[in-house]
């Protein structure tokens, strides 16, 4: 990518480091970080000495770790938009209605991230909270997500995808992801059914601003020994159509 006129390196070198940390990834070494940012291992230790002293990277003999301290940047993120606040009570009202876990993500980038949630049981082997991201591919509120997106921004994304088997359920191709995509644009939900995990099945539904752009999604994610997808759908659509509609009047309020 070529850097604009005010673009600042040293800027995107720390943020390269910061998401190279993951799940995958919570300890590394300087090595590591300069093999998975493309760092020199000059730079890298720059960087990494640097987001030690202010707190953001802990270390420990050879190895660094993120601290604590960088929530406090999706937190600025999470305080800025007003989404959050007017949905969640939209979303534990929708939970006591239905007994089964709410949602609202947003789309950055290729996954969702995880903006408000009222869980009421634990139905995955990962624990699910503010800022947890899951690929867009293998998620309900992606699949609303990218069906939202502009004809040539779903092409682009579509070109740019090989799914891996996350689940039973999970799709197999960009040609199969765009046929549901379709699908999903025109019916206006999305059904998702052990794509993430084994198990799990949620349905979800889009937030729109008053443009009628898609800005978020709202979700109801069940067990599949205990919910049908055909419950899923006669049941539990109308209510989670409903509180899409009642977050989206608040949202053009404000």
């Amino acid at each position: 990518m070529l850097a604009s006129a005010g673009y600042v390196q040293s800027l995107a070198r720390g943020l390269s480091v910061i998401t190279a940390f993951g799940a995958e990834h919570p300890e590394m070494t300087l090595a590591e970080v300069a093999r998975a940012t493309g760092l020199s291992r000059a730079a890298a230790r720059r960087v990494l000495h640097t987001l030690v002293q202010l707190g953001y990277v802990s270390t420990e003999g050879k190895t660094f770790a993120l601290t604590p301290r960088v929530l406090e940047l999706g937190f600025s993120y999470l305080s800025s938009i007003e989404l959050p606040e007017l949905a969640q009570p939209h979303l534990e009202r929708l939970a006591a209605q239905v007994h089964e876990s709410a949602s609202v993500s947003v789309l950055d980038g290729e996954e969702i991230v995880y903006v408000a949630r009222v869980p009421t049981s634990r139905i995955m082997t990962v624990s699910i909270s503010i800022g947890t991201r899951f690929p867009a591919y293998a998620t309900s509120m992606g699949h609303v997500l990218l069906a939202g997106l502009t004809a040539p921004e779903r092409e682009d994304y579509l070109r740019r995808l090989h799914p891996e088997p996350l689940g039973p359920g999970t799709v197999a191709s960009a040609g199969e992801l765009r046929a549901e995509l379709d699908t999903v644009a025109g019916q206006g939900w999305a059904i998702v059914d052990q794509e993430l995990e084994a198990g799990l099945r949620s349905i979800a539904a889009p937030i729109r601003d008053r443009e009628g752009r898609t800005v978020a999604a709202v979700n109801i994610s069940t067990h599949a020994s205990r919910v049908t997808v055909e419950h899923l759908r006669r049941e539990l659509l109308p209510r989670l159509l409903d509180t899409a509609r009642a977050i989206e009047a608040d949202l053009r309020h404000h």
